[in-house]
Parts: C-alpha cells; sequence; structure tokens
C-alpha cells in the first residue's frame, strides 16, 4: 500500500522583506464608477434547514461575480431574469451597460429548492454553467472577446441528481477527443450521522466528453465523488487532468464506484464500537502488551518474533500485529507468555526513560492504558504551566503562557488546515502538507492555463503560491509576498471577499457593506524620506487606500484585475481604477 508523501512548502527568502515598515494611509482618490442594473442579481438566500456553518461559507458566502481569467478586465453575473450578463471595459469613461450573452432555459423562480447559479470559464471558448437546481450546463461560445462574433450554444444539459455548485472545470484535448472535467459541490445530508451537524460535503469530479469531430454529442464518461466534512477553501483539477488538489480543514476521501453507501456507513459505524486489538502500558524501562487470544489457543498456535526495532506476532498462520516499533528494544531480554487466555508480551526499551506515544508506527488498533502513578507524575512535571490564577507570578523562572500577550489577530479559531494531492487514476492521496498555523485567505488566478494559486498566511506575511503538478519534487512555488497582510487582515473582522491583482501589484478586501481596502506593493518615492529610528533612508512605500461606496446594499461580489476592482451589489456594478497602465 502506498503512503502519501508528506511535504511542505518551501519560503523563497528573496521575496521576503524584514525591513518591511508597514502601510501608510493614502488620500489619493481612486476614481470609481458606478452602473446600475436593469435586474437584480440572482442571489439565493439560505433556507432555515440550511444552518450549519458548512452552509454559510459555501453558500452564504458566495461570491457571485465572476472574472474571465482568460479575457482581461471581463466580469459576468446572473440576473433574476436568469440572464447571463457581461460587462467588459475597454475605456472607464465609456462604460456600456452589461449585456446579457446567455439565457438559462429554465425559469428560476419554480424552484423551491435550488442554490445560487454558478459559472466557470473552462477555456478561451468553454464555459461550464449550473443552474442551482442540479442541471449542469456545457456551452460552446466561440471567442468571448469578440462581442460580434461571440454567440453561447449548449453542447451539453443534463441532470445531475442534488443541486451543487461549480468549483473548478478545465477543457483536455487528446488526439480527436475532446473533455471537459468539472469539480461539482454539495452539502448533502447525512442519515447516521451520531455525531456533529448531520451533514458531509461531496465533491464530484465528473468528465464529459466526445470522441471524435464525427460524432457531436457529448456524454459523461467518469464520475468519481469525495467526502469531506468541510467544505474546501480550494479545490482545483490538475491543467492535464490527472489529479486534483484540495486545501480543506478536514480531510477528504474518495468513495468507490459501486460502493453501498448504507453498507460502507455500517462498516464505519462497527468500527468505532470494535474491541481494541491490544492493550499496551509502560514505565520507564518497559512496556507490556496483552491480546485476547480466542478460546483454546495453546502455545503452539503463537509465534512471536522480537526484532530491535521490529515485532511480528502469528496466530494459528494469521498474523496478527506486524511493524516498526517506536523505538529500539534489548530483543534478548523481552519475552513473552500465557496468562488468563492472554497473550502477555514483555519489551525491554533500550532507551530507558523515553515515552512510547505509540507502540507500533502507524498503527491504530491498540489502546494505551496509562496508570495512576504516570498521570500523577506528567501533571507534576506541567505544574508550572497551569495555574488558578492568571499570571500569579510573572518574574519566576518558568512563567506560564500569559493569554493577555496575544493579540485577537494571533489567534485561529479552526483547527490546522491540509493540502491534499489526490491521483485521478489511483484516487488515492499521493502528496500532504500540513498547513499549521498558515491560514488560508484567498485564491486567484495568475495563469488561466495552470491551476489558480492560493494565498496563505505565514507569520505576519501573505504568501502567493503557484501550484506545479509537473514538477513533483517542488510541486508548489512561491511565486509572490504581500508584506505584513496577514497580520492587517486578521483585524478586519467585517471582511467578506478577499482577492488581489494577477500581476500581484496590490491586494484588495471589502466588507459586508460599503468599505474596500486596497494594499499596494512598495512602490519608489519621488520624494526623500528618512527612517528617523535607524536613520537610514525609506526608498519605497506601501500605501493602503480606502474606497467606500455609495450605496446600503450588501456587497455581492468582487473581482480583482491589474487595473480594476469590480464590486457588485444587489442592484449596482461598482468599477474602481486602481492602477493605469503603463
Amino acid at each position: 500500500m502506498e503512503v502519501a508523501a508528506n511535504c511542505s512548502l518551501r519560503v523563497k527568502r528573496p521575496l521576503l522583506d524584514p525591513r518591511f515598515e508597514g502601510y501608510k494611509l493614502s488620500l489619493e482618490p481612486l476614481p470609481c464608477y458606478q452602473l446600475e442594473l436593469d435586474a437584480a442579481v440572482a442571489e439565493v438566500k439560505l433556507r432555515d434547514d440550511q444552518y450549519t456553518l458548512e452552509h454559510m461559507h459555501a453558500f452564504g458566502m458566495y461570491n457571485y461575480l465572476h472574472s474571465d481569467s482568460w479575457y482581461q478586465d471581463s466580469v459576468y453575473y446572473i440576473d433574476n431574469l436568469g440572464r447571463v450578463m457581461n460587462l467588459t471595459v475597454m475605456l472607464d469613461t465609456a462604460l456600456g451597460k452589461p449585456r446579457e450573452v446567455f439565457r438559462l432555459p429554465t425559469d428560476l423562480t419554480t424552484y423551491d429548492n435550488r442554490l445560487c447559479a454558478s459559472i466557470h470559464f473552462t477555456s478561451s471558448t468553454w464555459v461550464t454553467l449550473s443552474d442551482g437546481t442540479g442541471r449542469l450546463y456545457l456551452i460552446g461560445t466561440s471567442e468571448r472577446g469578440n462581442s460580434a462574433s461571440e454567440k453561447w450554444e449548449i453542447m451539453f444539459n443534463e441532470e445531475l441528481g442534488n443541486p451543487f455548485i461549480i468549483i473548478h472545470s478545465i477543457s483536455l484535448m487528446n488526439a480527436e477527443e475532446h473533455s471537459i472535467t468539472t469539480l461539482l459541490l454539495r452539502i448533502e445530508k447525512e442519515e447516521l450521522d451520531m455525531k456533529g451537524s448531520g451533514f458531509y460535503v461531496s465533491l464530484e469530479w465528473v468528465t464529459i466528453s466526445k470522441k471524435n469531430k464525427d460524432n457531436k454529442k457529448y456524454e459523461i464518461i467518469k464520475r468519481d465523488t469525495l467526502r469531506g466534512k468541510s467544505v474546501p477553501h480550494y479545490a482545483a483539477i490538475e491543467p492535464d487532468g490527472k489529479g486534483l488538489m484540495i486545501v480543506s480543514y478536514k480531510s477528504f476521501t474518495f468513495v468507490h464506484v459501486g460502493q453501498d453507501l448504507e453498507e460502507n456507513k455500517n462498516e464505519n459505524l462497527s468500527e468505532k464500537i470494535k474491541e481494541p486489538l491490544y492493550y499496551w502500558q509502560q514505565t520507564e524501562d518497559d512496556l507490556t502488551v496483552t491480546i485476547q487470544l480466542p478460546e483454546g489457543s495453546s502455545k503452539e498456535d503463537i509465534q512471536v518474533q522480537f526484532l530491535p526495532d521490529h515485532i511480528n506476532i502469528v496466530l494459528k498462520g494469521q498474523r496478527v500485529l506486524e511493524g516498526n516499533l517506536y523505538s529500539s528494544i534489548d530483543q534478548d531480554s523481552s519475552t513473552w507468555m500465557i496468562k488468563d487466555n492472554s497473550l502477555e508480551i514483555f519489551l525491554i526499551k533500550k532507551n530507558e526513560g523515553l515515552t512510547w506515544p505509540e507502540l507500533v508506527v502507524g498503527d491504530k488498533q491498540g489502546e494505551f492504558i496509562r496508570d495512576s502513578a504516570q498521570c500523577a507524575a506528567i501533571a507534576e512535571r506541567l505544574m508550572h504551566l497551569t495555574s488558578e490564577e492568571l499570571n500569579p507570578n510573572p518574574d519566576k523562572e518558568k512563567p506560564p503562557c500569559n493569554a493577555q500577550e496575544l493579540e485577537e489577530c494571533d489567534i485561529f479559531f479552526e483547527e490546522s488546515s491540509s493540502l491534499c494531492r489526490f491521483d485521478g487514476i489511483t484516487l488515492k492521496t499521493t502528496h500532504v502538507v500540513n498547513l499549521g498555523s498558515n491560514q488560508y485567505l484567498f485564491s486567484v488566478i495568475v495563469d488561466p492555463k495552470e491551476m489558480p494559486c492560493f494565498c496563505l498566511r505565514h507569520d505576519v506575511d501573505a504568501l502567493l503560491w503557484q501550484p506545479h503538478s509537473s514538477k513533483q519534487d517542488d510541486m508548489w512555488e512561491h511565486i509572490a509576498t504581500f508584506n505584513a497582510l496577514g497580520y492587517v487582515q486578521a483585524s478586519k473582522r467585517d471582511k467578506k471577499f478577499f482577492a488581489c491583482a494577477p500581476n500581484y501589484s496590490y491586494a484588495a478586501l471589502c466588507e459586508c457593506l460599503r468599505r474596500v481596502f486596497i494594499y499596494r506593493q512598495p512602490t519608489p518615492m519621488s520624494t526623500v524620506l528618512y527612517n528617523r529610528k535607524e536613520g537610514r533612508q525609506v526608498g519605497q512605500v506601501a500605501k493602503q487606500q480606502v474606497a467606500s461606496l455609495e450605496t446600503n446594499d450588501p456587497i455581492l461580489g468582487f473581482q480583482a484585475t491589474n487595473e480594476r476592482l469590480f464590486v457588485l451589489t444587489t442592484k449596482n456594478l461598482f468599477l474602481i481604477k486602481v492602477n493605469t497602465e503603463n
């Protein structure tokens, strides 16, 4: 059985600036243009039965504004009339009205159980679209940049079960076969969930293909499903379609085709209540392992083999326990015996005083029993870390952790997330990165032919990572840094959307209502500035700007391009000119 490789993200030191001094508030005005929409955005509010945090993450915080990364400054949204509306900006002073490019065939107002409609720009000529009712559309658009020749035509249209939103999609051309592969997200009820929210997250990986040019019909050729307990922060298919990468708080696993879900649930329940295979205890010098034997077992039925760092136990020809021990033992002094229909094994530690966290590396079949004397000794060793009073004696040699020294933005409210890479053929996890305290911030498409980049907090900075599925040894490349942005964004309690320019020139976030914050990369100053504390000249300054929108409607969508920010509210589309192209 292949084990997933544990990897780490390699930070490029030259991209870090340890002398960064912070953002300076700039009062320079930002040109802001407002377009009134003909019809309101097709916002779908959460129903009473969509009450979990996962529903809020997936659907309540959904970004209703979609950027076409294949064409500069082109954004789309879907309105209440079922129209896909597009605004492509060529000149800020000559903005036209958003134009209709496609109309959904179904009347969405007749569906009570629908989600928000979603769209993803698969390639320069293909789009995947969901109406939120469980139907998937595959649309050929021709070249979208040219409005005269642009025509959206449905090439595939099928009901795929419960409602979903589209997370990602890619287009593949192999010989004469054209394929579209897409990721669909659902949150579904779990009937036998004994604890937790009672819902699970489903990611369906669907491949739609047309075999040759003569065959005009696209058909589904593959459907695989992953299940997890949290909405992924990031999920994307690799450009060659051979793998999938997911950043999530809780892990995902594939549900194999043909697997009976009820049977799988029952197996999981029985595993939870199954007795441990063995019990083990330890002192500073030795370990004792106890295994319950079947009735009538004799010494001749049992084979126990000791090696300095390995153990192998066989009962009646069946292997009961085998694997590498956590640490070395004295194999000559280690023994075993049968007592009261149980097998008792005595292992003598080579490294006296070393506490073993597990008996056999990676084995979860046993249960560790700690005696009361050990618990008392451990509690005594840790006594200096606890107190009934808050920091009663701060001057003593081993002061306890003082929570008062932590700032609010230093506290993470969720446990560690992980980045996993899944193989599309074996459906197994091949690479795992434990992100620890590297909080996920946002994703951005820098190159539409590559996977989307994701931004993580590293200490106080925000680091942008570009996945490269073709580079097995260095799969994630550090491509840009937003200095101190990890720290700054943590103070924005009302933030809703986060984005950055594809050329990394600025990052921006918006609150639920009205305010937009822009953080620019350091740029040379026209005047001379000095840092009085350090007595040196400052060559570059990073600016912070704030824009306030003239509306009381909530912000529903947010997209950043190299030159502009697009902000969508219920009835208006705002355009903020951030950069002027050189």
